[in-house]
């Protein structure tokens, strides 16, 4: 039984698949040492190993291209793998990074050597795809943002060492002012560095734009002053203040950097009128978004939610070409923003997103978070979903939103128009209107247009007063009431049911009247429908 079992194993491990790519190599990655694999016809030792040195990976080129080598598959091992990526790359081979998690969970594999055999079995045969890497002047801006990042995120921690420094001698300054390195914090802290201990002198640093009055600045800079506490003050501000010169110098490089961007679309001048053309003063956010609008064809600025700082990450890490995804959803699947639905024998098994880390979905979801104030149609849509999925799924599907959104702008050089949202907005309200028509036909009520010619005119900030049986006319208006927008016919009679009730279908509120009889029991009942139970709860007491 053994033996069978043995001879099956064989049959299986020598099944020939069909060779799409003869002439690929596979290279396993490593820190010291790099082991390259090419076909077995050749070369005699078609495994070699190469130390990880500048001339031995132009040696391992030289290698590949003696043997006829025209693609290259590897694994994106940490940041091993970018040097040799551009080597060969520069030598015009097609290289073919590879995502790791896809090749691990393959058994067997125990040494480099079988491991860089192994990639280039899959390579030959199709089964390898290729990782998503943008061109290499759009990499060069990549890794000076991905630098900045890190700069600012030193230079915060030291500003919070200032805060500690702060709380440490009982100066309540950062709980005052919103912002301790701004002008009014940092005037301060340099005046009592430089020994200024008078709380009131302090105080009149104050800028006209701080809310908190000199009085209550005064009495924040009241505290125990100690050596130790003003020393690490002292090495904090300047460390923060460096930072933010290697911040400022980053910047320039980045903005160097997009003036030789040549991209392949339109020149700027046709693509609308700057705010210089436009007579409006120069600033460094507004040549920001000059400079991305012409690398990108579009401004992607005028989408709601989407900054400068937005733009410029969805430039680093993706670029200005996104004709490499084969559509939409195929751009919003590689930022890990739609459902990768687990379904076997036709059940689901778990529902989610993908765990990808990838810095343009961390910035799209920031700009849907955005969206929660926001007048647009998107702003609309994000309330909706967070209405119905909760904050944490609702920004998953505007950020999902913005990446469609982001892909057909600049693969059809288009601008934003809010305006096609309006259409949208449109259906949602009908479709609400139709919902709230079915549950009072169920309920077997009716709703009345507020602009019937049987409906008493809307009056603001008043309630209805007048006795149950009485008509609307015969009463008076309550103003220190709440606000009754429409008015329903109540029947004769202290404990008959209200037969017609009309809610407001923008302010969903309906007029109730003060006695406390039974027929508010109706009234409560249809604006539970209604969706305004909790003005029910208030008018009923």
């Amino acid at each position: 039984m053994a033996r069978r079992k043995s001879n099956k194993q064989t049959r299986a491990n020598n099944a020939v698949l069909p060779v799409m790519r003869p002439d690929a190599a596979g290279i396993d990655i490593g820190a010291t040492e790099i082991f390259v694999a090419v076909p077995a016809d050749r070369a005699t030792e078609n495994v070699r190993s190469f130390p990880t040195f500048t001339q031995d990976l132009y040696a391992l080129a030289d290698w590949l291209k003696s043997c006829s080598i025209s693609t290259v598959a590897m694994e994106s091992t940490g940041v091993y793998w970018i040097p040799l990526f551009q080597i060969l790359e520069d030598r015009g081979f097609e290289v073919c990074l590879v995502n790791a998690r896809h090749v691990k969970n393959v058994p067997g594999r125990r040494t480099d050597v079988s491991d860089c055999q192994w990639l280039q079995f899959l390579h030959s045969v199709g089964l390898l795809r290729a990782s998503y890497r943008p061109e290499q002047e759009v990499c060069a801006v990549r890794f000076l943002l991905r630098h900045r990042e890190s700069l600012v995120q030193m230079a915060a921690t030291h500003v919070n060492h200032m805060q500690k420094a702060l709380d440490q001698m009982n100066l309540q300054l950062h709980h005052v002012i919103s912002d301790i390195t701004g002008l009014t914090g940092l005037a301060i802290v340099d005046s009592i560095l430089a020994g200024e201990r008078d709380p009131f002198v302090l105080a009149k640093l104050r800028h006209d734009r701080i809310k908190a009055s000199e009085e209550v600045i005064a009495k924040s800079l009241v505290g125990d002053y100690r050596a130790e506490h003003l020393f690490t003050l002292d090495q904090s501000v300047i460390a923060y203040r460096s930072y933010q010169k290697l911040i400022a110098g980053c910047d320039k490089e980045i903005r160097r950097c997009l003036d030789q961007f040549k991209p392949p679309t339109q020149p700027a001048s046709k693509l609308g009128g700057s705010d210089q053309e436009k007579g409006k003063p120069k600033s460094d956010n507004g040549v920001l978004c000059n400079e991305l609008r012409r690398v990108f064809g579009v401004d992607l600025t005028r989408i709601p939610g989407i900054r400068t700082g937005i733009a410029q990450t969805l430039f680093g890490e993706i670029g200005p070409d996104l004709t490499k995804f084969r559509s939409a959803s195929a751009f919003a699947s590689w930022m890990g923003l739609c459902p990768d639905n687990d379904i076997s024998g036709g059940k689901v098994l778990w529902v989610g997103t993908r765990k990808v880390k990838c810095r343009a979905a961390t910035a799209l979801r920031m700009a849907a978070q955005s969206l929660h104030h926001s007048k647009s149609g998107l702003g609309d849509f994000y309330r909706r979903m967070r209405a119905k999925l909760g904050a944490p799924k609702a920004i998953t599907a505007a950020a999902h939103k913005l990446a469609r959104i982001i892909f057909h702008l600049v693969t059809t050089r288009q601008e934003f128009d809010d305006s096609r949202f309006a259409a949208d907005q449109l259906r949602y309200e009908k479709r609400q209107e139709a919902k709230l028509r079915a549950k009072a036909k169920a309920l077997g009520f009716q709703l009345i247009p507020a602009d019937d010619p049987g409906v008493v005119p809307q009056k603001q900030g008043a309630r209805w007063t007048g006795p149950i049986g009485k008509e609307p006319g015969s009463g008076r208006w309550d103003t220190e009431g709440v606000r009754a927008t429409e008015v329903g016919r109540i029947v004769s009679g202290a404990c008959s049911p209200i037969k017609s009730v009309v809610p407001s279908l923008v302010h969903q509120s309906v007029v109730t009247a003060r006695d406390t009889t039974p027929g508010l029991i109706p009234i409560k009942r249809v604006l539970f429908e209604c969706a305004a139970w909790p003005l029910a709860e208030q008018w009923s007491r």
